[in-house]
């Protein structure tokens, strides 16, 4: 018999990625979650890093619609509230992947298509122009969230991720990524001051103080949001009180100032969003169809993101039936409450 070692046995593809075997620095994955003290301040990071995009939607579209600081309460407050619901719903019976749900800027250039709509361009009064346009966006919402549940409940989006490789994924996620620029970097440039700061004290929270330290705890770098988030946001209420923007434009002082939002005072203490909050919504063949396309897209999208999620945290590679239960059950609850775009 010809000598020689024998071939390596082949790895099955649905067993899990062994931990930290390509991706060394991650630290916690699904099998292994972080104490209780430690998973709550990282829930709360995160929070943080998803308040941005959440107050950005509303606060560029609410006044577009004829809504002052109230409204835009209201706005962020449902969409807090429907991103909560939607990430228990998809951790709990979706792809119970730790995939954190919340607003999609894919939807935003169709509502804008919808806020311009000359069927709401007569209505002269502010508050009724802004109920009109969410009940017409809820009714639009509607239509392409059933889309959603029809590919991802009846299996149609299976067969489409069958076809799925990492080749294929990459792309997907990197578009989801390089997307947030177009709306991040502009708002930088708003407040250069107080943008650019956070940005450095990021990078050296992030990436610098860890390897100077040598600390083995990981502080600074696991929770280098808060740590920047607080640190400028005090240095920006100083400026503020200080009189650094007292004659300075007013777009200036809105963007700068930590006084000039309206955003605490025009919200209750308590409220909960409930359906149909604005009213019955109204639906037109036009803005559905522009909806579905948006809709399809974040589909995509979506798909990408958990296909990373799962890599990043050491499960099984996600069959095509449980990719396809994920995309419909995220569309579940901003079906229901009829709330702005999750996704």
């Amino acid at each position: 018999m010809a000598g020689g070692s024998a071939p390596a046995p082949k790895q099955d593809e649905h067993q899990p990625h062994p931990v930290k075997d390509q991706l060394p620095n991650i630290a916690y994955c699904i099998t292994s979650p972080p104490p209780w003290p430690e998973a709550i301040l990282l829930g709360f990071q995160h929070y943080l890093v998803m308040l941005g995009t959440t107050v950005l939607i509303p606060a560029s579209l609410v006044p577009q619609m004829g809504g002052g600081n109230e409204e835009k309460a209201k706005v962020i407050q449902t969409l807090l509230f429907v991103a909560g619901l939607n990430t228990l719903a998809q951790s709990l019976f979706g792809t119970r992947l730790p995939a954190v749900v919340g607003g999609s800027f894919t939807f935003v250039p169709t509502t804008i298509s919808i806020i311009l709509a000359g069927r709401y361009s007569n209505i002269v009064d502010p508050r009724e122009k802004f109920e009109r346009i969410m009940r017409g966006i809820q009714g639009a919402l509607i239509v392409a969230s059933t889309l959603q549940i029809v590919f991802g409940f009846s299996g149609l989006w299976r067969n489409v991720t069958r076809f799925l490789s990492p080749l294929s994924a990459v792309p997907l996620v990197a578009l989801a990524g390089f997307g947030l620029y177009e709306f991040g970097f502009p708002g930088v440039a708003k407040c250069v001051e107080i943008g650019l700061p956070e940005l450095i004290l990021l990078l050296i929270f992030s990436q610098y103080l860890p390897h100077m330290m040598h600390s083995e705890k990981h502080i600074f770098d696991r929770f280098a949001v808060i740590f920047s988030v607080v640190i400028v946001w005090i240095y920006a209420h100083l400026l503020t009180v200080g009189g650094a923007y007292k004659n300075a434009p007013t777009t200036t002082q809105f963007s700068c100032r930590t006084d000039r939002a309206g955003i605490v005072g025009g919200s209750e203490w308590i409220r909960v969003p409930y359906p149909f909050q604005w009213g019955a919504p109204t639906f037109d063949a036009g803005e559905a169809f522009a909806m579905m396309a948006a809709s399809f897209v974040a589909l995509v999208e979506s798909t990408g993101i958990y296909i990373a999620v799962s890599r990043y945290a050491s499960a099984t590679p996600l069959p095509p039936s449980i990719l396809s239960r994920g995309i419909g059950w995220q569309v579940i609850t901003y079906c229901s409450l009829s709330s702005d775009p999750q996704r």
